[in-house]
Parts: C-alpha cells; structure tokens; sequence
C-alpha cells in the first residue's frame, strides 16, 4: 500500500512537471514528412524529365536539318567538277564534330563514317551491326548522286544530345541523395531530442521520489523503535526499498549503469517472484529454465529486472488481470533467448514496431514508454535486442530478449 501511494505521488508529479503531456509525447511525423518530400521529388523529376524532352526534341530536329545540310553539301562534294570551288562544302562538311555519321550505298555496305569511335577489333562487325540498328530505328537521309546512283545517310544522336537525355536520372539520384541524407539527419536529430525528454523526464523522477523516500525511511525507523513486533514493519521495509529501487533505476537512465557478470536465472525469479507477490491469484507465473543451463550475463540487475516487471505488467493488462504468463530461456549460439509469453488479447502484426515508439499506448491512462525504455535499455545498456516474436490476437504474445553470453 504504501509503495502504491508514492508511485501515485511519482505519477502526480510527472503530471506537473509535463503540463501538456500529449504535446510533449508527439513526435514528428517521419512517414507523412518522407511522402510529401518523396512526392515533391517526383513532380521535380517529372518535370525536369518534360522539359528536358522539349529540349531535346528540339535539338534533335536541329541536329536533322543539319545533317540533311551535311547530306546535300557531300552530294555537292561528290558531283563537283575540278573547277567548282569546294571551299564551302568542305567547311560545311567538316563542321560537323560531333554526330556520328554513317554513309551506305544502296546495298547498305559501308562507304564512309565520321564522329564514329571504332573498336581495336572486329570493326566490320561493328560497322554492320551499328548500321542494322539504325535501320530499324530511323528514316535514312536519301542522297540521289545520279539516276544510277543512290546512297543513304544514317546518323546518331551528338554526345551532347545524348547526355542531356541522362541528366533527369542523375538529377533524380542527387535529388535522391539529398533526401535520403536530410531524412537520417531528421531521424538522429528527432532521436536525440527524445533521448533528453525521457532523461529529463527519468532524473526528474528520480529527484522527485528521494524526498518522500528519505521521509519514509524516517518514519519507519520510528515506527521500528516504538512498536518493535508489529508484523507490517517488514513488509513496509521491503516497499521502501523497492522505491528505493526504482528511485535508482530512473536515475540511471540517461547515464552509463554499472554492468556485471551475474547468473540469469536467479535474476528472473527474483523479477517473478516480486511480480507474483503484488498481483492477483487469477494471474499465474510459469518460469521455464532448463536445469543443466549455465547462463552468465552482463547486465545491470536494478534494470534488467525493470524489464522483466514492465513486460509481466503489459502482459497483465493484455489478460485484463486473469491468465498465465510463461518466461522461458533457452541457449543457441553462445546467445541467450528469454521468452515472455502471455495469454492475452494479442497484437496486429503491423504493430509489431509500432509498440515500441515513444508515447504510443493502446490504455485510456498510459505514457506508452514501458516498452519503448525497456527496448532501449535493452540495446543501448544490454547490447542486445528486444521485439515481439510472435502475435495471434485472442490467443497470446510472446517478446523475446535476446542477450549474449558471457565468455
């Protein structure tokens, strides 16, 4: 009872010290933020992709008519007689440094390439396979030498034109790059500002619980002194250090806990034994630990225990106070797995990771940060990893723990 009336003092002042808890437990929205940035890329790209095809279409039709100009001007070249001045043709000729031509006769058999970078080997093939590709993809410039005499001209996109229709994907993979560093450095700026919530609100805590304790401790030594066979003495000892407790383990949030080699087994049932001590007959505790295992663990004992408790309480109001709670290890892998199962309504798969966010709670009264500090303890302190295993709903959960050994 008594350690029940200061937890209710503790939850009091919590309250005080957040006026306006539901806005400090409202986190940014990254799943709304990541769409909106991610659909502002896409109408970036599109419309860069749009206008860069305008472009190039243009340049393309540009390119088309000088070729067609390059096409006269080599049929001009070709029926020159030697006292035609062929200055301008050739300098309409050679003007062109940067499209790749290719000039056939009428059976399709290479006469003549320009702009074009020929492989060190197999060059016919190339040339053969180069010109059957662009038969199938464009109209020839027709270059009619003589009545007799016909030849065609193909040519390919300039380097230029061909760069221009890349830049929408590299301008989408900068755009990409960006978003993708902006969102992490959202993540780890977000991260950090929860870190000081939950440590401010944790130290907080405990600085509030140390006044009523230190008084308590008082009180009861008094008691002690003037009615030393009262029977409810003791039990009022063990709920003082259990505030005490707690006290430290809120304390130790945000700073680095002292972590020693202990046995795990005795841990849990000391963690069971507290749980079945303080709730109702209807709950039932099952501890499953296999006789012959040895399993020694790094771990801080005032909060590992923490997360046993919360997951026993989770558990509790799952069941809505009636049901069995089973707590079974096992060791693979120089690893060991603890298994908190219990009886209750059960969790939708899509909730899965959804449970462990700051501030989410499926209760009318709740802060929704037991299991998200029970899974940061877990990693940050532990070094290993807490999650749900397994979910059927009106069946049961089951979380695991996984820790490493010690070797």
């Amino acid at each position: 009872m008594c350690s029940n009336f200061w937890l209710v003092q503790v939850q009091k002042t919590l309250y005080l010290c957040v006026p306006k808890r539901r806005k400090i437990m409202k986190r940014l929205t990254l799943n709304h933020i990541s769409t909106a940035v991610l659909g502002l890329l896409f109408i970036i790209v599109i419309v860069s992709v749009l206008y860069t095809n305008y472009i190039a279409e243009q340049l393309a039709e540009e390119e088309r008519k000088k070729m067609e100009l390059w096409a006269e001007a080599t049929k001009q070249f070709i029926i020159a007689d030697e006292n035609e001045n062929i200055d301008f043709l050739l300098q309409v000729m050679e003007g062109n440094t940067t499209i790749p031509v290719y000039m056939v006769d009428a059976d399709y058999h290479l006469l003549m390439s320009r702009n074009v970078r020929e492989p060190k080997r197999n060059v016919e093939e190339f040339y053969a396979d180069k010109i059957a590709t662009l038969r199938e993809s464009q109209q020839p410039i027709k270059v009619q030498i003589s009545d007799d005499i016909v030849q065609y001209i193909y040519y390919e996109d300039s380097y230029l034109l061909k760069r221009l229709y890349y830049f929408p994907y590299i301008e989408f993979s900068l755009i990409l790059t960006f978003v993708i560093i902006a969102v992490i450095t959202l993540l780890i700026v977000q991260r950090s500002e929860q870190n000081s919530l939950w440590i401010g609100l944790s130290k907080e805590t405990a600085h509030q619980l140390g006044t009523p304790i230190s008084s308590l401790n008082a009180w009861n030594e008094l008691l002690k002194a003037r009615y030393p066979d009262d029977a409810l003495l003791p039990q009022m000892d063990e709920d003082i250090k259990r505030l005490q407790m707690i006290a430290e383990r809120f304390s130790k949030i945000g700073s680095q806990p002292e972590v020693e080699v202990h046995e795990l087994v005795p841990v849990l049932q000391e963690a069971v034994n507290y749980m079945r001590a303080r709730t109702s007959s209807k709950v039932e505790y099952i501890l499953h630990t296999p006789p012959a295992e040895h399993c020694e663990v790094k771990m801080c004992v005032p909060l590992f225990e923490w997360v046993i408790e919360n997951l026993c309480k989770n558990a509790i109001d799952s069941m809505e106070g009636v049901g069995t709670i089973t707590i079974s290890t096992q060791v693979a892998d120089r690893k060991v797995f603890i298994d908190v199962a219990d009886t209750g309504k059960g969790i939708d798969r899509h909730r899965y990771k959804t449970i462990f966010r700051p501030g989410y709670t499926s209760k009318k009264r709740g802060w929704g940060l037991g299991l998200s500090l029970s899974r940061r303890i877990i990693e940050d302190y532990h070094h290993g990893k807490l999650f749900v295993k397994q979910s059927q709903i009106g069946v049961g959960t089951t979380f695991r723990i996984v820790l490493e050994l010690n070797h």
